[in-house]
């Protein structure tokens, strides 16, 4: 008998709308068929999609987003697509994930061509807003490979504090970092 699904987080409640979050130069939209020359890009790009488990085939880019949407449904978040207003670019996402016996986390990944523009850093503080102000979370988390410093510069100008290094589903040891509202 397959394991059963876990109830979702008692400060997460299905969302039917997702809420659109617009910044200075960014949209945070849901996640749709808009978003998948995005997401293919992304994920078949083995150097982009390195620390997100890349490269993926087309279809499971594909399966990806379906899995990135339906987040909603299952637990009452997910991530948004990061969509530039100055052009409607679809340059990434952002927002929160949670896989099966993982902790909550603030997630995001931006395409080669859209880094360093401190666009990671603008969707991130959305996003924390809507978590903390929004839905009235008491704590984001994030976490990341030990080498990945570029997601760990971007947890730090956003204030993340170390709190523990647990030991995660998939057998490897992480930094577990607190994020405070912004």
């Amino acid at each position: 008998m397959p394991d059963a699904l876990p109830s979702r987080p008692s400060d997460a409640a299905p969302r039917l709308e997702i809420p659109v979050l617009e910044t200075e130069r960014l949209r945070l939209l849901a996640p749709g068929p808009a978003c998948a020359a995005a997401y293919q890009s992304f994920y078949t790009d083995a150097q982009a999609s390195y620390f997100y488990g890349g490269p993926l085939t087309p279809g499971a880019a594909w399966a990806r987003l379906a899995a990135d949407l339906g987040s909603w449904a299952l637990q009452g978040f997910g991530v948004w697509a990061v969509q530039r207003r100055a052009d409607a670019a679809i340059v990434g996402v952002c927002g929160f994930w949670q896989g099966l016996g993982w902790p909550r986390e603030l997630t995001w990944w931006l395409l080669p061509q859209a880094r360093g523009q401190g666009l990671a850093l603008e969707a991130s503080r959305a996003a924390l807003r809507q978590a903390y102000d929004g839905w009235r979370w008491p704590s984001v988390q994030t976490y990341m490979k030990d080498d990945n410093a570029a997601a760990r510069a971007l947890v730090l100008r956003l204030g993340g504090v170390r709190v523990g290094r647990p030991d995660f589903p998939d057998g490897m040891a992480r930094d577990l970092y607190e994020l405070p509202p912004c």
